[in-house]
Order: C-alpha cells, then sequence, then structure tokens
C-alpha cells in the first residue's frame, strides 16, 4: 500500500512540473513581442461576423462572441487570407511615390496607383489582421470592419506573463474598436486612403447601493495613434520598409487650428463655413463623417455630394444608449432610417460651405438637419 501511494506522488509531482514548466514557457512565448496592436487573438476571427447589438449595449456574458445577422463569413476571410499568403510576394515590391500627407492632426496615404488595383490588396491587408469586414464595397471604395478588441492592451502583470495565453479568454480590457477605409481617387493614377477608427468602451450600470446591475457599450474619443499604426502597417503591407514607414507617421504634426464654424440663418436653418478650398472642404468633411456615426452610401466628388444614412431602424430600440447622446430631442422617430445629402460647394479659393439636405435635395430646415450639422462642425474642428 505504501509503495503505491509514493507511486502516486511522484506521478501527481511530476505532472505539477510539468504543468508549470508548460505554463512557463506560454509565459515565454507572452513577452516576444511589444506590439501595441494585435486583433488576430479577438473573437473577431472565431466566428461569422462577431459584432455588438446596433446600440452596443450586451447582456452579462462573454461579449466578444456574439453573432449579429451581417454580411461576412469566416469562410470569405479564411479564403481571402489563403489568397493573401499566395499572393504576398507578388505585391511586396512596393510602390514608387507613396506618402503620408497630413493636414493638422489629420493624416492619409497618398498612392500612386489606381484605386480598382488597391482595393483588394487593402481587403486583404484588414483581414490579415485579425478583422472581419460588414461594409465591403469596391464601387464606391468604402470598406468597415466589425467590431473587435485590442488584445496588446491587456495588462501584462505577474501572473498574466506567467500564464500566457492558458488563461487568455477570462482577460478583457473592455475595449472595443472598429476601422473604416475610404479609397478617393485624386488624380490620374492616383488615390488616398483614409483610416478612421471608432472605439467602444463598457461601464457599468449601478443601482442606489451602488452594485453593478448591468454594463453597457459607450463611445469613446477617436484614437488617432491607432489611425496612425495601421497607416504604417498598410504601408509596409504595399512595400515600404518598416523603418521607413513608421518613420513617416511620426514626422511631426501640423499645428491644431480648427477651420469650421457653424452660421445660423434662422430657428433651424444653417450651413458650415470653412476656410479651405473645395478639394481640402470635401476631404475635412469625408474624415468627419467617417468618425461620427453617419454611413456613406455613396458620393459624387463632381457634384460635391456626400450620399449619407445616420440612423438605421435597429439603431432606435427599447434602450437607445449608445445613440441616444447624440440627439437632444425626445422624439426623435422622424430619424429613422432617414437618408441625407452633405453638400460641399466651393464658395472662394480658400472659403467652403457645407450643407445638409434631404433625400429629394431639398434643405433639411429641421432640428434634425440643425443636428447634424453641429456634429459635422465638432468634428470638423478637431
Amino acid at each position: 500500500m505504501m509503495n503505491l501511494m509514493q507511486l502516486l506522488r511522484q506521478h501527481c509531482a511530476a505532472l505539477l512540473i510539468l504543468s508549470l514548466t508548460s505554463l512557463a514557457l506560454l509565459g515565454c512565448k507572452s513577452l516576444g513581442t511589444n506590439d501595441t496592436v494585435d486583433y488576430k487573438t479577438t473573437g473577431a476571427v472565431r466566428g461569422p461576423n462577431l459584432s455588438y447589438p446596433p446600440d452596443l449595449i450586451t447582456a452579462q456574458a462573454d461579449r466578444r462572441y456574439i453573432v449579429q445577422d451581417g454580411s461576412a463569413t469566416m469562410s470569405e476571410y479564411n479564403a481571402a487570407v489563403k489568397k493573401s499568403v499566395q499572393t504576398r510576394k507578388s505585391v511586396m515590391t512596393g510602390i514608387p511615390g507613396m506618402r503620408i500627407a497630413r493636414d493638422g492632426e489629420r493624416r492619409w496615404l497618398v498612392v500612386e496607383k489606381p484605386a480598382p488595383e488597391l482595393y483588394p490588396q487593402i481587403k486583404d491587408f484588414w483581414q490579415e489582421n485579425g478583422f472581419l469586414l460588414v461594409i465591403d464595397s469596391p464601387s464606391t471604395g468604402i470598406m468597415e470592419t466589425d467590431w473587435a478588441e485590442n488584445r496588446a492592451k491587456v495588462s501584462q502583470d505577474f501572473i498574466r506573463k506567467a500564464l500566457g495565453s492558458a488563461l487568455d479568454s477570462i482577460y478583457d480590457t473592455g475595449e472595443r474598436d472598429r476601422y473604416k477605409t475610404r479609397l478617393e481617387v485624386s488624380g490620374a493614377n492616383q488615390t488616398e486612403i483614409f483610416i478612421t477608427q471608432r472605439g467602444a468602451i463598457e461601464k457599468c450600470v449601478s443601482d442606489n447601493s451602488g452594485a453593478c446591475n448591468y454594463t453597457i457599450w459607450e463611445s469613446r474619443p477617436n484614437d488617432p495613434e491607432l489611425e496612425a499604426a495601421f497607416l504604417a502597417r498598410l504601408m509596409e503591407r504595399l512595400g515600404m520598409t518598416q523603418e521607413m514607414a513608421k518613420a513617416q507617421v511620426a514626422a511631426p504634426l501640423g499645428p491644431k487650428t480648427p477651420k469650421a464654424k457653424l452660421v445660423q440663418e434662422g430657428v433651424n436653418a444653417a450651413h458650415i463655413e470653412i476656410a479651405a478650398g473645395f478639394d481640402r472642404a470635401w476631404r475635412d468633411t469625408g474624415l468627419a463623417l467617417d468618425r461620427s456615426n453617419f454611413t456613406v452610401e455613396d458620393r459624387n466628388r463632381a457634384n460635391g455630394v456626400y450620399y449619407v444614412r445616420y440612423v438605421n431602424p435597429k439603431d432606435l430600440g427599447d434602450t437607445k444608449g449608445f445613440f441616444s447622446n447624440l440627439f437632444s430631442s425626445k422624439d426623435d422617430s422622424s430619424l429613422k432610417a432617414k437618408k441625407y445629402l452633405v453638400l460641399v460647394k466651393s464658395t472662394g479659393d480658400n472659403s467652403s460651405s457645407i450643407y445638409v439636405q434631404d433625400a429629394d435635395g431639398k434643405p433639411e430646415n429641421t432640428a434634425a438637419g440643425l443636428q447634424l450639422l453641429t456634429l459635422l462642425t465638432e468634428q470638423m474642428a478637431r
């Protein structure tokens, strides 16, 4: 009997040592990178379209793996990654004339190549970085990722370093990001690429005793550094060395000089005046739309028109949450599924005006139109 007990003890000790050794190795593996962006290990690659409810409010549970309806599928993701690996050598030859352009705190990429040739490479780029696309529109040059968690923000304390990925699923940053990419044709064989980020943060809703009843997702401020990080990665994907890409993105930004102001012409009638020519006003308007809750469905640069949708019917449910702070009106039912035209007009070499119109091209002289212009002005002044 004693020999059997000793044998069991020795066996358990061996298992314990083996387990600790495995955990230590996992911990060492987790120390091998100092990257500040890592979405590949999140739920974005574990199922089809892992988005949150439209108002970013979820029940108490593991919120990373909630499946909603959408266009992205895991088979599409796997096929795209396989294709991009096969063709990566052919696209890594570099593109002459690729550079970072900047205006104040805004950065974007200028590439000497037609937009139709760049679009599939950029789509592969996002999928290689662990994202599913919920908007994929080659005809408009717009793509948008699903919500995903930046696992590089997980705290690397002693226990986390020791356990590594063994208990990875129980760590959560409480933050999510999604990215929109827009391609603009700016000249013959020249394309401007804009990347904008939107963030959400999970907050606790407490009762009178201070106990957390449930959590909600709320928007958090835009992070230009995340946008810059992905611009640098995209430059690498298109053939620039990592050192050159990081150097271009890290170049000092210009002074912060707000140029947009809201001009009211009546109770609800208003427009935005911006101290910039048409090209700059068009670009700033597009960035403001991308960083807001607008969905750009189409655009016509020749006529200076963005065709946008601001509120989807599913965005206004029993609990408004994420969107409720954007509108002061108690009755916003008229905003449901409404489409708008955002019109950019040149008024001089260094001046332009921006108007909001309804779907028929008539002035949107309503409280909703004024609120939309106010939101755009705030974004353009940042």
